[in-house]
């Protein structure tokens, strides 16, 4: 884990924060030699829509258009 005094942390906050982001290793900032406060990346958040945790699972098969019975077999159903 990386640590910065504090004077350096704020001659550099931005530089840090991208450092943080990009790579997700913590930062300690220290004030005198001694830990202040650890600076971490944001756990990402819980998707806006429940669906969107499915993205990418599923595969087409086949034609999601056509009908998946056939007109016979569709009529047979409806008697």
């Amino acid at each position: 884990m990386k640590t910065t005094e504090a004077p350096d942390f704020k001659a550099r906050c931005l530089a840090v924060l991208d450092h943080v982001s990009a790579t997700g290793e913590p930062v300690v900032i220290l004030q005198r030699g001694q830990p202040v406060v650890e600076l971490g990346a944001v756990r990402s958040a819980a998707p806006r829509y429940p669906q969107a945790g499915l993205e990418g699972t599923v595969t087409v098969v086949g034609d999601i258009v056509e009908p998946a019975l056939a007109e016979a077999e569709r009529e047979a159903l409806k008697q």
